[in-house]
């Protein structure tokens, strides 16, 4: 490790030590300062693999990530209960201070869907929606605009709080519904969707996510398009990471890494086209062939994002 990674690791520390004395991690100057200067610490772009780092920081980065995604819950909570308190939320959703970055990596995420499935979806899921479903809204609002969403979380005052900020519109009250219940018990309705996505947050840890993404697996309908955030470099302090290995039955068609203020890396891949019975005995020793390639390809859309693709995987069963 050099000494820049030493000294980015050394205030990731002293920082999670910061943070890991707060009483509380609502919204307040200490905390929405803290976390602002840890984002702006993490947000450069830095080949840093965490994977590398000792078991001690290992095990410190995930504390931090989970402290990370606590006051992220929280903060939108807070935001979701004032936007609620308007006549027309939606007209309003520029309060929210990140608003500006979702708008960015939903107009991202709906280009890469745009590259690798021409077809507009008529039925998307979203896991981990949370009280502000922000990347729904903007999708339904901004791209998909005859696409129906449903929106899934386990916490019951989330969806309360979210379903408030649609009910009013004409337009988006008939395309998004809101569904409390754990995505692990959702089954044979995942077989509906022609595109799900799957919530940074959803799954804290390595084997949280892998567990979700293999029910994910086993359930989607086969050549359904898959999207999910990760985090690459020191931005994998703040987010968990998906690695092309943790998505088993599916072909990884992309991987974006922002270099901007969009913190997520994105990834996006498509269910293989193989039979529940295959996925319930496992991969076993199928052997997926394919090519892969690390290169960095502009792609005129992204430009303005000040993108790059990290990975181009075109993957094909024989």
């Amino acid at each position: 490790m050099g000494c820049q990674d030493e000294l980015l690791v050394k205030k990731v520390c002293e920082m999670y030590e910061k943070i890991s004395r707060l009483e509380s991690l609502k919204p307040s100057k200490d905390v929405n300062m803290l976390f602002t200067q840890l984002v702006l610490m993490c947000m450069p772009p830095n080949p840093i693999d965490v994977t590398k780092l000792c078991k001690r920081v290992q095990e410190l980065r995930s504390k931090l990530i989970r402290l990370c995604g606590e006051a992220e819950g929280l903060l939108e909570s807070h935001f979701s209960t004032i936007l609620g308190s308007f006549d027309n939320p939606l007209d309003h959703l520029n309060i929210f201070p990140y608003f500006a970055n979702y708008i960015k990596l939903s107009h991202l995420e709906f280009t890469i869907l745009s590259q690798h499935h021409t077809k507009v979806p008529n039925r998307v899921a979203f896991v981990g929606s949370g009280p502000l479903p922000l990347t729904s809204i903007v999708l339904a609002t901004n791209h998909l605009t005859t696409t129906t969403f449903h929106n899934y979380d386990i916490d019951p005052s989330a969806n309360s709080m979210a379903s408030r900020l649609v009910s009013s519109d004409p337009d988006l009250s008939k395309r998004m519904f809101f569904h409390t219940t754990d995505v692990m018990e959702v089954t044979c309705e995942l077989k509906d969707y022609d595109v799900v996505f799957l919530a940074a947050l959803v799954g804290m840890d390595k084997k949280e996510k892998v567990r979700v993404i293999d029910h994910l697996a086993k359930y989607m309908a086969p050549g359904a398009i898959f999207m999910l955030r990760s985090a690459h470099g020191a931005r994998a302090f703040l987010y968990p990471v998906v690695d092309r290995c943790d998505l088993r039955g599916f072909e990884v068609l992309s991987v974006f890494h922002p270099t901007d203020e969009v913190i997520n890396s994105v990834v996006i891949a498509r269910k293989f086209p193989m039979t529940m019975h295959s996925l319930d005995q496992g991969l076993g020793n199928l052997i997926l062939p394919c090519k892969c390639g690390d290169h960095i390809q502009a792609f005129s859309p992204l430009n303005q994002l000040n993108m790059i693709e990290e990975l181009a995987i075109e993957e094909h069963l024989s």
